[in-house]
């Protein structure tokens, strides 16, 4: 996702512990993830990759190496630069599995970013309603999983759509007027599609609704009521944006209730840094962003713990962390219209710091 300030930031008090979790919430982080997406066009312009002590290594190596065991990549349709297009896919994929990490494969349904502030369509699909959009939806889903099972890297789980708070494919898939009906007949034949391709692939619904328990109810109850099925719950929490970690702990518990499915946190994130790589503004600024967390290396890592640690309390079974790898590569812009023209806003969002070594206070922990 392009970030920007979709939400207003919130204030935040010191974290808090959350030891006394009932046991019904206790559970192990088995999806010890990282959102990779942007890896592939850093390493094609020469980005190197240092692990905690120093060593330079295979970037998935070193990941793996901090506790990872599973990659996240978005698929765009025809985005102009190429990468993120399918072709780019399958090679991550490949590299993937060849180091024994599981594959989440992130549907945009775009050509660009897609996130709670647009969701634009991609330009071949620009002139369907809703009955070919759907057709497009099962179609481009089923062609994808089947290509990346061809190869022998059946994705393990699949996000069908990236942070749809307010729908998909817009206009024709957003909710509007509290009516879900469009967009869950997207999400059917999405589903239908994974399916169809590998009925053990599991089908992530995701949103950017960490921040209340009202927004994704709102959401999760609305889908539900026209009959749409998923897997595992998806929600993206930055504690600039979504809140405290007491109010993660209580979203978290709520959707793994109320919904009696596995709750991922698909992305999460914070800085190691408030100074800037490069002309492209910074997501986030800030020398401390969220109280108690100052933007320092030490500051990201124990952050990172903590959000882990409040999922895992809270019976959470996945926490992914977005872009660790995608530092200042001049080239790897964040438009895929303009790629090489544009900067990175999320250099000092990464684990590895402007010359590609790792944070040694991150890990990821079951």
């Amino acid at each position: 996702m392009r970030r920007t300030a979709y939400l207003a930031a919130v204030a935040l008090g010191a974290a808090v512990a959350l030891t006394n979790a009932s046991p019904a919430g206790a559970a192990t982080i088995s999806m010890r993830g990282a959102d990779v997406s942007s890896l592939q066009r850093s390493l094609d312009l020469g980005a190197r990759y240092y692990n905690a002590s120093g060593t330079p290594a295979d970037p998935l190596d070193i990941l793996k190496g901090a506790g990872v065991n599973y990659v996240r990549l978005r698929v765009w349709n025809n985005p102009a630069s190429g990468y993120n297009n399918l072709a780019k896919v399958l090679v991550q994929a490949r590299a993937a599995k060849a180091k024994g990490l599981q594959l989440m494969i992130d549907f945009h349904y775009s050509d660009t970013w897609a996130d709670p502030g647009k969701q634009y369509k991609p330009a071949a699909w620009a002139s369907h309603g809703i009955g070919q959009l759907q057709t497009d939806v099962y179609n481009y889903t089923l062609s994808v999983c089947n290509a990346l099972k061809a190869q022998g890297t059946t994705p393990d789980s699949v996000q069908i759509g990236n942070e749809i708070n307010v729908g998909m494919l817009w206009n024709d898939g957003k909710v509007v007027n509290n009516d879900f009906t469009n967009l869950s007949l997207l999400l059917k034949s999405g589903y239908t599609a994974t399916k169809a391709c590998n009925s053990g692939t599991s089908v992530i619904i995701h949103t950017a609704d960490a921040d209340s328990d009202a927004h994704a109810r709102w959401f999760y109850d609305g889908i539900r009521a026209k009959g749409v099925a998923w897997d595992i719950t998806g929600l993206s929490y930055y504690c600039m944006w979504h809140g405290t970690l007491a109010n993660l702990s209580a979203v978290i518990n709520d959707v793994r209730t109320r919904y009696g499915k596995p709750v991922v946190l698909a992305e999460t994130a914070y800085p190691f840094t408030a100074a800037d790589a490069d002309s492209e503004p910074n997501a986030i600024g800030g020398s401390a962003p969220c109280s108690g967390y100052p933007a320092t290396w030490q500051g990201q890592g124990a952050e990172f713990t903590a959000v882990q640690n409040t999922a895992r309390s809270a019976g959470a079974v996945g926490v992914f962390y977005w872009e660790p790898t995608w530092y200042a590569i001049p080239g790897n812009g964040w438009d895929p219209a303009n790629i090489n023209g544009t900067g990175n806003q999320w250099d000092n969002m990464t684990l590895f710091d402007w010359t590609g070594h790792l944070n040694p206070n991150v890990s990821w922990k079951p």
